[in-house]
């Protein structure tokens, strides 16, 4: 038993380590994504489609609405999401301008309709079906409304130079604007969890997140200005399990034996 207390206290050291290798404390611990579910977006935000009409997002939303929050020259995760939201949506059985819409905006305020628009064109050819020229819409916006909107959904983001440090996450909300569904990704959705969030925003109702891997797995790296897969946090995950399930083995043989020894 002093074997089994001893090789506990490695372990639980051991532990601690990797709880604190996998949660640094640092100043960026507040980026993210912190969910809003069930608040409703206020009525005076104000974006810039691709064509320069001027919308108010909470009046444009009348049927559920998918909205990916990118920065269009961002050299990492975002094209990557967009691909990944395009292909979902391909294979999705539900019809874009009919049964949902979708909302490309961007938070980096320098960037204006005619890149919008250039990105609009180049996702638009991804899919086979629907109304892309009135479902999907690509916005600018200002600093103002821009900050406004990040903070309404939980969307936080930090300024490197001329790149931005962001999650990646699409954020789902029913046609009266309430905010239902995040789901995270930064390449690949799944169709199905697609369509059940629209389905879900189609009648008010808010669903729990099931994963948030992307904040967990991702990295950004300043250097390279793109995130990375993390393998330290990964490699320090799988070493966490095992030793919890070391540990279980070791206590519940402990007690095996004990029961031997009384009988």
């Amino acid at each position: 038993m002093n074997l089994l207390r001893n090789i506990t206290k490695v372990l639980a050291a051991v532990i601690v380590s990797l709880i604190a290798m996998i949660n640094p404390i640092h100043a960026q611990e507040e980026l993210g994504v912190y969910e809003h579910l069930d608040d409703t977006l206020s009525g005076d935000l104000i974006f810039t489609d691709e064509l320069y009409n001027r919308v108010n997002l909470k009046e444009a939303i009348n049927k559920p609405t998918i909205i990916s929050l990118v920065y269009y020259e961002c050299p990492g995760i975002c094209s990557p999401l967009l691909n990944g939201l395009a292909e979902a949506l391909e294979k999705a059985d539900i019809t874009m301008g009919k049964d949902y819409q979708v909302f490309t905006i961007s938070f980096n305020q320098v960037e204006k309709p005619p890149l919008a628009l250039k990105k609009k064109n180049t996702y638009a050819k991804l899919l086979s079906h629907g109304d892309t020229d009135n479902g999907w819409h690509f916005f600018t916006g200002d600093s103002a409304n821009i900050f406004k909107l990040l903070d309404e959904v939980g969307f936080k983001v930090k300024k490197e130079g001329t790149q931005f440090i962001h999650p990646g996450t699409l954020i789902v909300l029913s046609p009266k604007g309430k905010i239902t569904r995040y789901l995270y990704g930064s390449a690949y959705f799944l169709p199905f969890d697609i369509k059940m969030a629209v389905a879900e925003a189609a009648q008010g109702r808010s669903g729990p997140t099931i994963t948030k891997m992307l904040n967990y797995c991702f990295s950004y790296d300043p250097a390279g200005k793109k995130y990375v897969f993390n393998m330290t946090k990964i490699s320090g995950t799988i070493i966490l399990l095992i030793a919890f399930i070391f540990l279980a083995s070791l206590t519940l043989k402990g007690r095996k034996s004990k029961k031997t020894d009384q009988i």
